[in-house]
């Protein structure tokens, strides 16, 4: 596929026409100049939502938008762009598939769309996700967290407990926890079957970014950064000194190791060291969906008396960061339509005409008016959001599928089993890097 060029001047050669749909450059050939349909990947209750908030916004803006939610949607995009049929907006959940499409869509800027006024209250590092050669082909319109520490409330006030502010108090804590053989400082599971090991480069993800700063965390997406270099080494070696010194974690790396991530989180409503009880868990929004049903239920109920989160402690004199991914929008046609719709589900304003009732969802906007969520959840969330100066979207989803999906994982568990050194699993890492 030819890039985008845009189309200036009304062509009336047929031939021209088939050219033009054959490199994507539709200008509303999908519908009527007021007609956009949207593909994502998801479905059921939550693109029924989705439909709804953009039918609301359509009484006003007089755009009729459709959105067509596909479970094979990373299959399905790609082959209708070939075919040069795709839809005019497609909402990514990674930003690889985008980033390999960027020949067919258009960089928002030559649609007229003002990328840093709507990035102005977002986070350092949301804006550029999709950043190709200085132009934006995707913004995010609907992110998640991943730097949540998960707690039990009643757990800590039962052991006279507090929850850290500063990376300095964190560690205070842990020795707190292993002094008064209350039981285990962290949670932790790396088990997922073949995906076993994905959870410690989330870990590894916290404190390069800390770190290294947006530039050189982007780097190590890019390869240009080894894992066996000394910032990475660095976030290594911090990750080593939460999780894998003597009685941080049940059963120490090994343990971690063999603990399912879907339910290492049941162990913050334990009672006591003999039952295995930890108090704190670092993992993403969705891993509330696991806990024991009496906590969703209270959770469904927006009573945090059992469980709540506060986000990972920078160390001193690194940003406050924010670990997380999120839905990319771009678009394969040039209309005003379009250019509407895509600054409508990007800016501030989406999720107010109803879908901002999704627990699911998590506007990228610190100016977002928050009192359209229905969790507390959602709440903390974005005052944490909020606070954050940079913005990290997942590492691991951005690298080469042979590494980020495939050796990081494998060596870190080996590394955490104590098969490996971490220097040598590192090594290993880089060696597996296609170049």
């Amino acid at each position: 596929m030819l890039r985008h060029q845009k189309v200036r001047v009304a062509i009336a050669s047929a031939a021209v026409l088939t050219l033009a749909g054959c490199t994507g450059a539709n200008d509303g050939a999908n519908g009527g100049d007021d007609e956009v349909t949207i593909m994502g990947a998801f479905t059921d209750a939550q693109a029924e939502a989705f439909q709804a908030d953009l039918d609301k916004w359509s009484e006003t803006s007089g755009v009729t938008v459709t959105y067509d939610g596909n479970t094979d949607f990373q299959t399905a995009v790609v082959a209708r762009a070939t075919a040069g049929n795709p839809p005019d907006i497609a909402i990514y959940p990674q930003p690889g598939v985008l980033k390999s499409q960027t020949q067919s869509l258009y960089p928002l800027e030559d649609l007229g769309i003002d990328v840093d006024a709507i990035t102005a209250d977002e986070a350092n590092g949301l804006g550029t996700i999709a950043e190709v050669d200085g132009k934006t082909y995707g913004l995010p319109y609907s992110i998640n967290v991943k730097s949540l520490v998960w707690y039990n409330p009643a757990a800590f006030e039962t052991a006279g407990l507090s929850v850290p502010t500063t990376d300095a108090e964190l560690t205070a804590l842990q020795q707190q926890i292993i002094d008064g053989d209350l039981g285990y400082p962290w949670c932790v599971g790396l088990e997922s079957g073949a995906g076993t090991g994905w959870p410690a480069t989330d870990w590894l993800e916290e404190y390069v970014l800390r770190f290294g700063g947006l530039d050189e965390y982007n780097a190590w997406i890019a390869g240009d950064l080894l894992f066996d270099s000394p910032t990475v080494t660095q976030a290594g070696d911090k990750v080593a000194d939460e999780l894998l010194a003597p009685d941080k974690v049940n059963g120490g790396g090994p343990g971690a190791a063999t603990t399912s991530f879907q339910s290492a989180g049941n162990q913050l409503f334990a009672s006591g060291k003999d039952s295995g009880q930890c108090f704190m868990m670092r993992q993403g929004s969705f891993i509330a969906d696991f806990f024991p049903d009496d906590v969703k239920a209270q959770i469904a109920e927006n009573d945090l008396t059992n469980v709540n989160f506060f986000q990972l402690p920078s160390p001193e004199g690194t940003d406050v960061a924010m670990l997380g991914g999120g839905d990319l929008v771009g678009a394969f046609t040039d209309s005003d339509a379009t250019t509407q719709v895509v600054e409508y589900i990007t800016g501030k304003d989406f999720g107010t005409n109803g879908y901002a009732s999704q627990a699911i969802f998590l506007s990228p906007h610190n100016d977002f008016d928050t009192s359209n969520y229905t969790t507390e959840f959602q709440k903390n969330a974005q005052e944490l959001l909020k606070n954050s100066t940079v913005f990290g979207f997942d590492a691991s989803d951005q690298m080469p599928g042979e590494v980020g999906t495939g050796t990081e994982w494998t060596e870190l568990t080996s590394w955490f089993t104590g098969q490996k050194s971490m220097e040598q699993a590192f090594q290993d890492i880089d060696a597996s890097w296609p170049r």
